[in-house]
């Protein structure tokens, strides 16, 4: 499960930056073709928040879809799914943002 692995760099993260300041809540952006499951996300953060000044945080988690332009007919379109087709049938995309996953805000007393 990478998830664990990428709580822990997160909570890591935010330790380093704001010392022992008391962290109340985390906003992590994690788009929806990245492939990391937000569920899994939440869960690992509490364990990994335990006893450090992220312990009892809030985390909330903002899921961006993808874009993506159609090669063959030029139409933009919302990408939440990594298999995708345009409606004029063509597979033929450039896809571009919904892969991230960065901490958009920390909120600290």
């Amino acid at each position: 499960m990478h998830e664990l692995a990428i709580s822990e760099s997160i909570v890591a993260g935010i330790v380093e930056r704001m010392g022992d300041a008391r962290v109340i809540r985390v906003v992590l952006e994690i788009g929806r073709l990245s492939g990391i499951v937000p569920d899994s996300i939440r869960f690992c953060f509490d364990l990994c928040a335990e006893g450090t000044s992220l312990a009892g945080a809030e985390l909330a988690i903002l899921e961006p879809s993808g874009l993506g332009r159609c090669h063959e007919c030029g139409r933009d379109l919302v990408v939440d799914d990594p298999l995708v087709t345009c409606p004029c049938g063509s597979v033929d995309l450039e896809v571009s943002g919904g892969r991230e996953i960065r901490i958009k805000e920390v909120e600290v007393l």
